[in-house]
């Protein structure tokens, strides 16, 4: 082996959470080591994220646990997790790149923010009314990730799933039976959260419904669909959109305010500001295209009773507000042949002939290529820049 040669790697996996001694992989076999190099050329292991999960038991030339390896901490939800290690042998010096890869285990249960959901609901809510629910979250990944809700018995409502944008499906509580707030007020029912591992964990939550007396309408957005898309250069306090919604009830019954939804993210929350009493959308912030194309704003109507939610997307435009830059800091040419070399530019580009400190033995000549076509350039040589017009091929011949 030559120094410092890097090897093809070698790639293990393993379950989160083994024990401390557990066995990862057979070093000295796939490596082609006997334990005695493994010993005298001091086999061991290097991680380049800094944590030493890993040990070389230079014994049995294995690879083993060092430390608890948890996955949702090192990785979080993503799909793949893979620790990259080192392994260095001395004498001679040899350096063989390791990949360790994290498999989830069902470890966590699906959990609900809030443990007890409280929904006002009036009397005289239609039957098939749906109400949005609070979706479970957990930390696991894959198959263990939540995959089912159900909902205890009950004579009044039923359990739906509704698709979102991203794929997900998230519980909706339907009404399939009217109300009658002078026999039962209050419905006290339970909603359970299951994940897809073996064997299934689960997580609960009450829901306690307040049936409320006499204001029978609910606030209705004037459209079914709300779509923005906004260059990411706006200014700060240009008005975004104006939401409008409508409530058949007269009086306090029928005023709407407006408001962001409880799941807001800070990311829209941060940039975005809209008006209570009149649903106008103010942008508060920066945009920044390269930092997030796009964001969805729930929107909650409320009137006395039960609110009405509508989620708006946000696309943004990209401007041209990011300079071109070169992939190298400086660049050395020495004794290259001169290839001409060809450029294409779009309608009203400019270029810019700069002048260098190179001797030519023969005079710069610019040549405007065109296809067969006729096309008409205007060139303009103003301040040693070239103007190109319409589009076309310039062709630069050293």
């Amino acid at each position: 082996l030559g120094l410092g040669t890097i090897e093809a790697q070698t790639r293990y996996s393993i379950p989160e959470e083994l024990k401390p001694g557990s066995v990862v992989g057979n070093l000295a076999k796939d490596l082609g080591l006997s334990l005695a190099e493994i010993f005298y050329r001091k086999l061991r292991v290097a991680s380049e994220a800094g944590e030493q999960y890993f040990s070389v038991d230079a014994g049995k030339g294995e690879l083993v646990v060092n430390d608890r390896i948890d996955r949702e901490a090192l990785c979080g939800q993503s799909v793949s997790c893979v620790l990259p290690l080192q392994l260095v042998i001395e004498n001679p010096l040899h350096l063989h790149r390791l990949d360790v890869e994290i498999k989830d285990i069902n470890d966590n249960s699906p959990v609900f923010q809030a443990k007890q959901l409280s929904i006002k609901i009036a009397e005289t809510a239609a039957v098939g009314t749906r109400f949005a629910l609070e979706n479970a979250e957990d930390l696991d990944v894959g198959s263990n990730s939540v995959k089912s809700y159900s909902l205890s018995r009950n004579e009044c409502f039923a359990l739906k799933m509704k698709e979102v944008d991203d794929g997900r499906a998230v519980p909706e509580l339907v009404l399939e039976k009217s109300l009658d707030r002078e026999k039962k007020a209050v419905h006290e029912l339970k909603l359970t959260a299951v994940d897809g591992g073996n064997p299934a964990l689960s997580g609960t939550a009450q829901i306690v419904i307040h049936v409320l007396d006499a204001n029978d309408n609910f606030p209705v957005f004037e459209k079914n669909n709300y779509k923005i898309s906004l260059p990411e250069n706006t200014e700060k306090g240009t008005s975004v959109i104006k939401i409008t919604a409508t409530d058949a009830d007269e009086g306090p019954n029928g005023e709407i305010e407006f408001f962001f939804g409880p799941r807001t993210p800070e990311s829209v929350l941060s940039i975005f500001e809209i008006k209570s009493l009149t649903g106008d959308i103010y942008l508060t912030g920066n945009l920044d295209y390269e930092k997030s194309t796009s964001y969805k704003i729930e929107i909650s109507a409320k009137d006395k009773g039960v609110p009405e939610m509508e989620i708006i997307p946000v696309t943004i435009i990209d401007v041209n507000d990011n300079p071109p830059i070169f992939s190298q800091a400086s660049y050395d040419i020495q004794n290259y042949p001169l290839v001409p070399p060809t450029l294409h530019f779009p309608p009203h580009s400019a270029l810019m002939v700069l002048h260098t400190v190179l001797q030519l033995v023969v005079p710069l000549e610019v040549q405007i290529l065109v296809p067969p076509t006729v096309l008409n350039f205007d060139v303009a040589f103003q301040h040693s820049v070239l103007n190109v017009l319409q589009a076309g091929t310039l062709k630069l011949l050293l």
